[in-house]
């Protein structure tokens, strides 16, 4: 095989793209066949960057303009035809089955322009959690971070010579791609420890796996001994460690992540013809599944997300679900993929790029539509079940005190970020006259209910506030997203709750304290698992219970000190992706639907009654406290608790209450907030 055979093209390429593909498919129908089946796409990475780099080598400019426009237009007639088609598709199926598609319809937009990857950064979206399989186009995250490299990689290759065949051009541009890769390299190492969204989604901590890829290419162009010597590399041995490192578990991503790339590129330096494993990727039916991986991974996650709305992910549906997604990715590769790439759009390239960016354009503007005028149309179940998730028996009746409680909601929010889609990080810290602001006594000098807590005290500040006028109280709030506020300072100081960093606990927990007056209530309404349920799992992120029960002690003396009383709220089962699609039952979930949330569930609710049992018995033995427990509301004596009340639904999202919850339990928390503002203020514990 002469050398410019064996860079123009190179079918085993393929043949490993197929390898990454199935892998990453496999990851995705099941993580525990494959945990790190994900890293597939760490390989169509590095091949990407190897392949690019090759086709710009291989392809002469006359200038710098005509360099770029040549380069762009390959890029968007190889991206956009398929993607327009899978996102338009796709956009209205999810619209049938999903009452509120618009993080879906969201992420798929911002997709047509390479920027999803930033999209799922800002709303803090953790690839690796459940419910991110319920997004349709979370996947389009890898797209983001390859387009996002082209505005780079394109200006690298010209201005280091690369592009116009200097005497240097070469050992420039890999001087200047190894810097670049071993400084991204260090960021992704460094960034997965500190903020693993942004380690996982950015381009910058990603560059180092697309520069690998154009660094192998060069290397073995100039062909040095050290790649003379991998090329005598058993690949069937390095075949075995590939797959070995796909079955690593998660908590080793960062060295999976950096083994796959270091192994792939070595696979790819000693394949070669009359071996095994050369004639295996080399196979035409191998080689046809990496020619059709982009459409497969396209369509993959699609049809798999959208089972999960309607049929779900069973032993009988996998080979339905498999042949689905072979046969659109067949179509797509065929009958658009294929003859639009090779087709000639213009003659002149800025109009072939002004095509592919106006089908981009009018894609998006159809799904705004979707997301607008036609928001809820297309919807196919029943409504009146999805308006359920709002509907409450207790709240109409108190029209006028909500008016009020709404504004004290919008007024007291610690972290209004999660409103407005800011980054946490640039927002200051609250300071005394915001907290001052929420939790003062009013001007009547009356007692008042002080709601504290996190989205949960947040969802139960309506029913607080109609108990609180009903036994002569104001009511007042303060809450913020994502933290269980106020027990993480005091009881997490060697430990780790990443989001909560904007908020002074002590601040908070000081102002609340000399707010207080005698007889006055502190009502507390966290989201408990985070702080205590995990604990019993063995997490060595957060510390012994025995810390949070000393936060507890701690806030009750300081409240008890005042004259006031606490009041802690219990915590409800979490669920889990399964129960998500089913939380409103409809025809098309029939399949999923479900209305028990048992144990052994996931590891939250699993412990759930373990840790609503330990506070009760903890809380209520101390004077001025008391404990108001959710569990006899929502399960029954064999532990198993309720996603639904006949045709009324119990759960908003995967943990929060609705208001109709909020009624089976109202009339019993009305009793025991009322028994607490009469009873006799203890001076000490």
């Amino acid at each position: 095989m002469t050398q410019e055979k064996k860079y123009s093209y190179r079918p085993e390429i393929d043949g490993i793209r197929a390898f990454a593909v199935i892998a990453v498919i496999i990851n995705h129908f099941n993580k525990e066949l494959l945990p790190s089946g994900y890293l597939g796409v760490d390989i169509f990475f590095l091949i990407s960057g190897f392949v690019i780099t090759s086709s710009l080598v291989n392809h002469p400019s006359k200038n710098f303009r005509d360099f770029l426009m040549r380069f762009y237009t390959r890029r968007i007639k190889r991206l956009v035809p398929a993607l327009v088609l899978f996102v338009l598709i796709t956009s209205i199926l999810i619209c049938l089955f999903n009452p509120d598609p618009g993080d879906s319809l969201k992420t798929g937009l911002t997709s047509l322009f390479g920027l999803s990857n930033l999209y799922l950064l800002k709303n803090s979206t953790d690839y690796f959690a459940t419910s991110t399989e319920l997004n349709v186009f979370t996947h389009t995250w890898s797209l983001g971070v390859e387009e996002q490299f082209y505005f780079l990689f394109p200006l690298l290759v010209w201005f280091t010579g690369l592009g116009r065949f200097t005497t240097n051009g070469s050992r420039n541009f890999f001087c200047v791609m190894g810097v670049l890769s071993l400084a991204s390299l260090i960021a992704f190492i460094y960034s997965y420890k500190t903020n693993q969204p942004a380690a996982y989604f950015l381009m910058p901590t990603r560059l180092w796996e697309l520069g690998a890829g154009c660094l192998l290419f060069l290397s073995l162009k100039h062909f040095n001994s050290f790649f003379r010597a991998l090329e005598k590399v058993p690949p069937l041995i390095v075949t075995c460690a590939v797959v070995a490192v796909l079955f690593v578990p998660l908590q080793f991503a960062v060295q999976s992540t950096f083994a796959i790339v270091v192994l792939t590129a070595v696979l790819i330096t000693c394949l070669r013809p009359q071996t095994t494993v050369y004639k295996l990727f080399t196979h035409p039916r191998v080689v046809y599944i990496g020619l059709i991986s982009y459409s497969l991974y396209l369509w993959h996650w699609g049809i798999l997300s959208l089972s999960r709305w309607t049929i779900g992910i069973h032993w009988w549906s996998v080979p339905f679900q498999l042949a689905l997604i072979l046969l659109l990715s067949i179509a797509s590769y065929r009958y658009v993929e294929t003859p639009l790439r090779r087709s000639d759009w213009s003659a002149v390239s800025w109009k072939s790029i002004g095509y592919g960016m106006g089908a981009s354009i009018t894609t998006a503007v159809m799904l705004v539509g979707l997301m607008k005028p036609l928001n809820q149309k297309l919807f196919v179940g029943n409504k009146k079940i999805e308006e359920s998730l709002t509907s409450s028996i207790l709240l109409p009746r108190n029209s006028d005190i909500l008016e009020t409680v709404e504004k004290w909601i919008y007024k007291c929010n610690m972290t209004p970020h999660h409103l407005s889609g800011k980054d946490y990080r640039s927002k200051p810290l609250v300071d005394k006259n915001f907290i001052r602001n929420c939790v003062r006594n009013s001007a009547q000098g009356k007692n008042k209910l002080v709601l504290v807590g996190d989205s949960f005290a947040q969802v139960s500040a309506r029913p607080l506030a109609i108990i609180a006028t009903d036994i002569d109280y104001d009511f007042r709030v303060i809450y913020g997203y994502g933290c269980p506020y106020p027990l993480r300072y005091s009881a997490i100081k060697s430990g780790t709750v990443e989001n909560c960093s904007e908020i002074d606990e002590e601040l908070l927990i000081n102002e609340l304290i000399s707010s207080l007056n005698k007889g006055d209530i502190v009502v507390l309404r966290l989201y408990l698992p985070k702080s205590q349920y995990l604990v019993y799992a063995g997490s060595d992120k957060l510390p012994p219970v025995d810390a949070f029960d000393n936060a507890f002690r701690s806030l009750i003396n300081s409240v008890r000190s005042k004259g006031a009383k606490l009041v802690v709220i219990g915590a409800n089962p979490t669920l889990s992706v399964s129960h998500l699609t089913s939380i409103t039952p409809q025809w098309f979930n029939r399949f999923l639907s479900r209305n028990i949330i048992s144990p052994s569930d996931n590891n939250e609710t699993s412990y759930f009654h373990r840790n609503d049992l330990h506070l009760k018995e903890f809380i209520n033995g101390i004077d001025d406290a008391s404990f108001f427990s959710l569990e006899p509301y929502l399960c029954n004596r064999s532990r198993e608790c309720r996603l639904h009340d006949g045709d009324k639904v119990l759960y908003s999202d995967k943990q929060h209450l609705t208001p109709y919850a909020h009624d089976l339990f109202f009339d019993e928390l009305h009793r025991h907030i009322q028994r607490v503002s009469t009873s006799v203020v203890q001076k000490t514990l």
